[in-house]
């Protein structure tokens, strides 16, 4: 049986397999379903949809975020923030938000006023095909024995790499708390 990916816009992705030049195999995801598809996924690496739900197959990363700390920010972002669409990654030693670039009302309306889709839906299914995200906060373990984060926004001049530091450094509920319920609002540029 083939490996298959359903990602977060409803599309497949199908593993592939084939050689490299030098005759190593290589394994990539596509949504052609043609071509030699890998039955198994190789040992050491596993399935990885980004928050652009662009699907990859990497190696299994170091274990640094715990599952219990993603899962504080995904909690408090439900509790505390107003930001409906909104996605959690985690990459080596940060857990990072991404919200939202449309609003998901007026992209709806968007859509119902064009009168192409013929039901709600379909509208919905087309909202979430053309959602896009943005990452605007991250919280960065800086203690790995004390198990402190420090929170982050984009920084002033919005380079990609610029991030700048939100307040001090603390346990990660204290800090969701106090932050995401500004994502989504105006004063997110206007953090501690």
């Amino acid at each position: 049986m083939p490996i298959t990916h359903f990602n977060a816009k409803g599309k497949t992705y199908y593993l592939h397999q084939g050689v490299t030049k030098t005759g190593k195999p290589k394994y990539y995801f596509s949504m052609n379903s043609e071509g030699i598809l890998a039955d198994a996924i190789p040992e050491g690496f596993e399935i990885y949809e980004a928050p652009d739900a662009r699907v990859f197959l990497r190696r299994i990363p170091p274990k640094i975020i715990w599952d219990e700390e993603k899962q504080v920010v995904e909690d408090g972002m439900r509790k505390y923030s107003g930001v409906q669409d909104y996605k959690i990654d985690v990459r080596g030693n940060t857990i990072e938000v991404y919200t939202a670039i449309q609003d998901r009302e007026t992209f709806s309306q968007m859509f119902a006023a064009m009168r192409l889709p013929p039901s709600k839906a379909k509208i919905a299914e087309l909202v979430t095909q053309f959602m896009r995200f943005s990452l605007r906060m991250k919280f960065v373990l800086e203690d790995e024995e004390h198990r402190t984060f420090v929170a982050q926004r984009p920084g002033f001049f919005g380079w990609f790499d610029d991030w700048d530091d939100i307040g001090e450094p603390g346990k990660l509920p204290t800090l969701v708390k106090k932050y995401v319920k500004l994502l989504g609002e105006e004063s997110v540029d206007e953090f501690d």
